[in-house]
């Protein structure tokens, strides 16, 4: 870090207009954000089969991620092989957080992968994760939710025995649910990835 990797210094006065004319964007892209969600919660839904997935004690389906609730969300982490893990899978679940307060709202969690379960089960305990993981090896699920081999997150509602899929996305489309990821946006340094555009002082 050089002495010029940092913002200006300048004074109260300054920073607190420079910050008022930043909350003015700010604001607009949340209303923008808002207007987006309205939009999404009215989005057409496609009936979905009800698939089979391995678990290590046996095997459930679709319907039964659901739980009690009505409302399902699916991240599918990638299948990168025997023992490879996707870095960005992984990033991201460790990200997962606070299922029941999500449960207390309404909406059950499950993470799926086209890898075996017992490779599944063994990284999981490996990073100490608790969430339900499945396995959908051997179905056509991934495919059948957008991913195409890709990782993505998926919702799905329940009504009676029939599932239907309302939303799917991936890539840079599943980042805003990153806590660190949005954290770092606030933070003077950023993510300090390559794509962002940071002043030419700040570490890269």
């Amino acid at each position: 870090m050089t002495s010029t990797a940092k913002p200006k210094v300048v004074s109260a006065a300054e920073r607190r207009q420079a910050r008022d004319e930043l909350l003015k964007e700010e604001k607009e892209a949340t209303r923008a954000l808002d207007a987006i969600a309205a939009k999404r919660r009215r989005l057409p839904m496609v009936k979905f089969d009800d698939y089979t997935f391995a678990t290590a004690d046996g095997s459930t389906t679709l319907r039964d991620l659901f739980g009690d609730h009505v409302q399902l969300a699916v991240y599918q982490f990638m299948d990168n092989g025997p023992d490879e893990f996707c870095p960005g899978c992984t990033w991201f679940t460790n990200n997962v957080v606070n299922l029941d307060g999500l449960a207390e709202n309404g909406v059950a969690w499950a993470t799926v992968s086209n890898m075996p379960v017992a490779q599944i089960e063994a990284y999981k305990a490996k990073m100490g994760w608790a969430m339900p993981f499945v396995s959908s090896r051997g179905s056509t699920f991934s495919e059948d939710c957008g991913t195409e081999g890709y990782f993505g997150l998926s919702m799905f509602f329940r009504d009676g025995d029939d599932v239907y899929q309302t939303y799917f996305t991936k890539a840079r489309g599943v980042d805003r649910l990153l806590f660190v990821n949005n954290i770092l946006d606030l933070a003077p340094y950023g993510r300090q990835e390559d794509w962002e555009d940071s002043p030419a002082s700040r570490p890269a």
